[in-house]
């Protein structure tokens, strides 16, 4: 048996899910740090940061045809289990999308059912008579194909359009009530779930970012964003290779404090061809 398979608090069998089967206690290492890539060259890390016990963050990223997806979620850090909430969410919502989007939906339907099943998925975590108590968490879902990029999201989970040349832009609006708290999530206590979709056709080649707020408050805008990723090369979006890019965002946070879970996830992005005049 492996060190990560006992829990460290009494000595039990860790569940597939990082939690004691004993105790129930969230194990310390599971998913501390997690990479992931697709055939294009998108990539995503995730990482516990300096001042969390357990990684409550979770990411999913996959190819489907013409389209890349990407989901990344934040357990909210008040809820029980958290980072399963999380966990849960960002692999639902992406096999949505991908089951969606392979049968020809439309991009902007594919992400509201996406981010309605994956409400759906967190709400019955829940104990029954509990939902004062729910597992809840962010969610923010993009997708780039041929014809441009969309996004979709609940919460304070980001995503940003970031061009090889030009201006870039937040795609999402963060969901804050008064004094900054969260206003929608994903739960069974939610009383929003219903994603903002937002769609670009972009002209120049670049990347589409999908964040937590363990990266934005440290970056919290496209220039402060283009700054952290100077020493690297341009990512060119035929074929790029965005997994030293994703490492660098992170390592950015957490060198500036990593107080929170640090997720993000890099997408590249093709120019769109202009649309044609003449078509009907």
């Amino acid at each position: 048996m492996s060190e990560n398979e006992i829990c460290v608090r009494c000595g039990g069998v860790v569940a597939p899910d990082g939690h004691c089967w004993e105790c129930g206690h969230a194990q310390p290492a599971f998913r501390s740090h997690v990479e992931v890539t697709a055939p294009d060259g998108a990539a995503g890390v995730s990482d516990r940061g300096k001042r969390r016990g357990v990684n409550a963050d979770a990411m999913a990223l996959t190819r489907r045809g013409d389209w890349t997806i990407g989901v990344v979620c934040d357990g909210v850090s008040m809820s029980p289990r958290s980072e399963r909430a999380a966990q849960v969410a960002a692999e639902v919502g992406a096999r949505v999308l991908a089951a969606r989007l392979a049968v020809g939906v439309l991009p902007e339907t594919a992400l509201r059912e996406s981010a309605a099943r994956a409400a759906q998925a967190v709400a019955a975590l829940a104990a029954p008579a509990a939902t004062d108590v729910a597992p809840a968490c962010t969610f923010v879902a993009g997708v780039a194909g041929p014809t441009g990029i969309w996004s979709a999201s609940i919460g304070d989970s980001r995503a940003y359009w970031l061009p090889d040349e030009g201006t870039g832009m937040t795609l999402t609006e963060d969901d804050i009530g008064e004094h900054d708290a969260l206003a929608a999530w994903l739960g069974a206590d939610a009383e929003h779930t219903e994603a903002r979709v937002r769609s670009y056709r972009p002209s120049v080649p670049g990347r589409l970012l999908l964040c937590t707020d363990g990266l934005w408050r440290y970056l919290p805008d496209v220039e402060a964003l283009r700054d952290a990723l100077t020493r690297l090369p341009r990512a060119s979006a035929e074929g790029a290779d965005l997994l030293p890019h994703v490492r660098e965002l992170v390592r950015y946070a957490l060198d500036a404090g990593g107080h929170d879970n640090v997720t993000a996830l890099l997408v590249p992005v093709n120019a769109c061809a202009p649309p044609d005049p003449s078509a009907p």
